[in-house]
C-alpha cells in the first residue's frame, strides 16, 4: 500500500475513526503517534498497543504526514505549524479513501442510521466465512472493537455523509441503508443530500439499497432489501424479548432462517442489508447466517450499562428523531413499568432544524429529562439549545450537570421502570459515572 513505512501524526487520535485508522497504519508498518484534547478509552487502548499519545495541543510534529478531522479548527496550533512546515495534510476522509484503495474488495456502508451495526455484522460474516478482512467500525463491537484485521483482501468501512466525506471512497459494494435528512449544516434540503447519495452510488461498482426508503429504492441497477419488499426480504418474523428470528428470502426463494442476538426490530433491517452485501461478495447463505448469529450488538446501541436505584440503565446512540422513535418503541415493549427517557441533543443546528420532530417524538415520554446540548464542532445557537427544546415540552425537565441528572432520576424512578439514555455526545460517560453499578451484561 502507498503508506507502508511512512510516518503519520494524528491530531484528534482519540476519535473512534481516527484511532482505528492509526491502528491500521501501525499494523502496516507505519510509524504512528498523535494527540488529543482529552484522555479517553481509545487513547488508553492506543498507548497499550504501543502508539504514543499526548494530551493537549503543544507537542511538536516531526512526522511527514499529518491527519486531522473536521472537528479540528483551522487555527489549531499543531495544524497551523504543520501547514507552515509544508507537511502533507490528510483530512480523515481523504486518508480513509486512500487506505480503502489498497484493498481488492471494499464494502462501504452509508446511511443516516445503522452504519455501525451493519458494518459490524459484515465483519462477523467475513470472519465466519474465514475471509482475510479488515474492518473500520464507527463504534465499539464487544469482540472486534472499532478495528479488527485478519488480512488485506476485504475492507469493510462506514461511509459518513457528513461533509460529503463518503465521496472519498471508491467501493466494490456501496450500501445505502436510508437517505433520511441529517447534517443540515452541510445540506440545504433532502434533494441536495440525495444527490450526494447518488454520487456515492456512482462511486460503487455494485449498490445495495433499502426498498423501504422511498428515495433509495429508485437508484437503478441496485440489489434491494427491506421488510416491506425488495430482492432480499425477511419472512415469518417472530420476536422473543425483542430479539427477532426470520427467514431470508432472495427474490422470493426462502434460503435460511436466522435468529438474531441483538435487540430491536431495526436489527432485522440492518441484517438484511448485510446479507445482501455478503451475497454480492459471493458468500453462501450458511456463512452469512453464522456471522449474523455471532453478532451481539455494538456499544451504545441499546446497551445496558448498569443500574440506578435498582433500575436498569440502557444507553443508545440515537440522536435523530427517527432513531429516537425506534429505540423508545423497543424499550416500551421490554419494560413493565415506565421508560424514563434522558435525551442529550447533539449539535445546535440539528436541534434547531428538527425541533418540531424532536418535540413530537419526545412528547411520548413521561417527564423526559433533557440534558444540555453536546455542541461538538458548533458555536452556541440559542434557537438550537436544549433549553429551547424543553420550552416546547411542558412536561420535560432541563438539567446541566451529572448531579442534577442523578437527583431527578432518583425522584422519578420506581420498580419495574427502565432508564433509557439517548444521544451521541458525552451523556454515555456521564450516566455511567452516576450509576450504582456498571458493565452489567445480560
Amino acid at each position: 500500500m502507498f503508506f507502508e513505512g511512512k510516518s503519520f501524526y494524528f491530531i484528534g487520535i482519540g476519535g473512534v475513526s481516527m484511532s482505528a485508522l492509526a491502528r491500521l497504519l501501525r499494523d502496516r508498518g507505519c510509524r504512528v503517534r498523535g494527540s488529543d484534547q482529552r484522555e479517553s478509552a481509545y487513547t488508553r487502548v492506543l498507548r497499550g498497543e504501543g502508539i504514543p499519545v499526548s494530551i493537549g495541543e503543544d507537542e511538536e510534529i516531526f512526522e511527514e504526514n499529518v491527519v486531522f478531522t473536521g472537528a479540528v479548527a483551522e487555527d489549531h496550533p499543531q495544524l497551523s505549524s504543520a501547514r507552515a512546515a509544508g507537511k502533507r495534510l490528510y483530512p480523515r476522509a481523504k486518508l480513509l479513501g486512500e487506505v480503502a484503495g489498497g484493498f481488492p474488495h471494499v464494502v462501504s456502508v452509508a446511511g443516516c442510521h445503522g452504519k455501525t451495526s451493519t458494518s459490524s455484522m459484515l465483519a462477523h460474516i467475513l470472519r465466519a466465512a474465514e475471509k482475510p478482512f479488515t474492518c473500520h467500525i464507527g463504534g465499539e463491537d464487544p469482540e472486534l472493537t472499532n478495528y479488527f484485521s485478519t488480512g488485506g483482501e476485504y475492507f469493510v468501512t462506514e461511509a459518513c455523509e457528513f461533509g460529503r466525506s463518503f465521496l472519498s471512497l471508491k467501493s466494490e459494494i456501496g450500501v445505502i441503508l436510508n437517505t433520511d435528512l441529517d447534517h443540515t449544516d452541510c445540506y440545504r434540503d433532502e434533494d441536495e443530500l440525495f444527490e450526494a447519495y447518488l454520487a456515492f452510488a456512482g462511486n460503487s461498482k455494485k449498490v445495495v439499497v433499502c426498498d423501504d426508503d422511498l428515495r433509495a429504492r429508485h437508484i437503478p441497477h441496485a440489489l434491494s432489501f427491506g421488510l416491506g419488499g425488495g430482492d432480499i426480504r425477511a419472512e415469518d418474523l417472530k420476536c422473543v424479548g425483542e430479539k427477532y428470528s426470520f427467514t431470508v428470502a432472495e427474490r422470493g426463494i426462502p434460503l435460511v432462517r436466522i435468529r438474531l442476538n441483538a435487540v430491536g426490530k431495526v436489527m432485522v433491517t440492518d441484517a438484511l442489508a448485510a446479507f445482501a452485501a455478503a451475497r454480492l461478495l459471493g458468500l453462501s447463505a450458511g456463512e452469512i447466517k453464522r456471522g449474523l448469529e455471532n453478532f451481539y450488538g455494538v456499544g451504545r446501541r441499546f446497551e445496558r450499562v448498569g443500574t440506578l436505584g435498582g433500575v436498569p440503565v440502557v444507553c443508545d446512540y440515537a440522536h435523530h428523531p427517527r432513531e429516537i422513535a425506534a429505540v423508545m418503541d423497543t424499550a416500551q415493549k421490554m419494560c413493565f413499568g415506565t421508560v424514563r427517557v434522558v435525551f442529550q441533543p447533539h449539535t445546535y443546528t440539528r436541534t434547531r432544524d428538527f425541533l418540531p420532530e424532536f418535540v413530537e417524538v419526545l412528547r411520548a415520554a413521561e417527564n423526559p429529562i433533557i440534558y444540555k446540548t453536546y455542541a461538538a464542532r458548533e458555536p452556541f445557537l440559542p434557537e438550537g439549545s436544549a433549553y429551547t427544546l424543553v420550552s416546547r415540552l411542558p412536561e420535560a425537565v432541563y438539567v446541566q450537570s451529572p448531579e442534577q441528572l442523578k437527583k431527578r432520576l432518583l425522584q422519578y424512578i420506581e420498580p419495574d421502570d427502565l432508564v433509557l439514555v439517548l444521544g451521541a455526545g458525552d451523556i454515555y460517560d456521564i450516566v455511567k459515572s452516576i450509576s450504582d453499578e456498571t458493565a452489567v451484561s445480560d
